[in-house]
């Protein structure tokens, strides 16, 4: 289950929350939301109580949009204690926000909770630095 955030409750389960959260910014009529969420479910009971997921409906917090300079839907946040760590836009489908998940799994460190940077933009994943093609 993934818990519904909103402008009011924004502070409180995300930039105060004790683990990493990944906040899923989505929107009713966007289908590609609708095709990644299962996606996102599965990728929260993997993680279990190391992250935490959370959805934003953009349309009815255009406030949060603005602060996180939104472009496109969906767009994924990797916040740890109020921090954006990761960003994750623009991936085509499935294949590419896999992709995307498994990077954070494997570049995030639970002993000192740290991240590699990773970027999806335009077909490409860099992480730390080095560039893949999604397409491989």
């Amino acid at each position: 289950m993934v818990l519904l955030v909103t402008e009011r409750t924004f502070t409180q389960e995300v930039l105060e929350s004790q683990v990493p959260v990944l906040v899923d910014f989505e929107a009713p009529w966007c289908k590609l939301c609708k095709i990644i969420h299962p996606i996102l479910l599965q990728f929260q009971a993997q993680c279990g109580t190391e992250m935490k997921l959370v959805t934003i409906n953009a349309d009815q917090n255009f406030k949060l949009c603005n602060t996180y300079e939104l472009k496109t839907l969906p767009t994924l946040l990797l916040i740890e204690r109020g921090t954006v760590k990761q960003r994750l836009e623009g991936f085509q489908g499935r294949n590419d926000l896999r992709l995307a998940l498994d990077g954070i799994k494997h570049n995030y460190n639970i002993k000192d909770h740290s991240f590699q940077p990773l970027f999806i933009n335009r077909g490409l994943l860099e992480v730390g630095g080095d560039k893949q093609h999604l397409n491989k």
